[in-house]
């Protein structure tokens, strides 16, 4: 379905495969460029298993949600080169602009609170979400992101290269083909997919929505939030930071360093894991994030009995 979420129409699955209405509820908040089709099944229906109601969207620009188009489609060399003088960039959006549009999405559904895990920009959004309304915020994941402090390490190389390659193709085999080479670089060394693996995860993507333009608003967007960093220290939502130890696009210290930030935050690195969500990687995730879930949804559980 279709939702007004911060003055923007925004596809949600809150299907009856995500959970029932009365089960806590989580939204997973996905990454740049990314659509709700992205997050496993597996990890959904063991969200669900585990008793809660899971809401997926697609975050603004992105997906089946709505386009920016009339914002133009940015200048990532010359903004790039801005950046790295150090001078102010100016995204047609901002990353706190689209965490008003996940907390729209919970308005949206009636929700006063709801775990929140985000994954890489998703992540950022989480943490914003955090900081905005806290109240709203049971507990924070925060999923192969960074807190955008600068003077972290950047992605390798080849990961730049084929991220900036990624939006190139002239037909849908191209551009099939270039979003493979793009998640093979950021991919898991300890845990790889074979090629046709990677044709049964992007093909349908790219049939479901193919956005380039929207992405660059949306990598814009992430590349401008450099004050995010310092505020981190307000965060008092229980948080979990889950980060892959060969992560190429966004290292291990950037995991790091948002756990430092966020005061009682939880670390956890996982081994062979990079910028991906195959299998083997889910099944790590799950380890760790269902007890974060279970002991603060138990909180919030007895602080609602109090209320009434």
């Amino acid at each position: 379905m279709k939702i007004l979420a911060n003055k923007l129409l925004m596809k949600v699955d809150d299907s009856a495969f995500n959970g029932a209405a009365g089960q806590p509820a989580v939204l997973l908040v996905m990454g740049l460029g990314m659509q709700l089709t992205a997050w496993p099944a597996d990890f959904v229906r063991a969200l669900v298993a585990a008793g809660y109601r899971v809401i997926r969207f697609d975050n603004r620009d992105a997906g089946l949600s709505q386009s920016l188009d009339e914002l133009g489609k940015p200048s990532l060399l010359w903004d790039s080169m801005k950046y790295k003088l150090g001078l102010r960039i100016k995204p047609p959006y901002s990353v706190q602009d689209m965490a008003l549009d996940a907390l729209g999405v919970l308005d949206a559904l009636a929700l006063q609170q709801a775990h929140v895990v985000g994954v890489s920009l998703g992540g950022m959004i989480a943490q914003r979400m955090a900081l905005t309304q806290p109240w709203r915020v049971t507990s924070l994941t925060s999923i192969m992101s960074t807190s955008s402090a600068p003077g972290l390490p950047p992605p390798q190389p080849a990961v730049v290269r084929a991220l900036l390659g990624s939006g190139n193709g002239k037909t849908p085999d191209a551009v099939v083909s270039n979003y493979i080479k793009l998640m093979q670089a950021i991919s898991s060394p300890g845990f790889p997919l074979t090629q046709a693996q990677w044709c049964q995860r992007i093909q349908p993507e790219v049939r479901r929505s193919y956005r380039p333009a929207g992405t660059l608003r949306q990598m814009l967007a992430a590349i401008a939030d450099v004050d995010r960093a310092p505020l981190l220290a307000g965060i008092r939502t229980p948080t979990l930071v889950l980060h892959g130890k060969s992560d190429p696009l966004l290292p291990f210290a950037c995991g790091q360093d948002t756990a430092r930030r966020i005061p009682g935050a939880k670390l956890v690195g996982i081994e062979g894991m990079g910028h991906d969500l195959p299998p083997g990687v889910v099944r790590q995730l799950l380890k760790h994030l269902l007890p974060h879930l279970g002991a603060h949804s138990a909180v919030q559980d007895c602080a609602q009995a109090a209320a009434v």
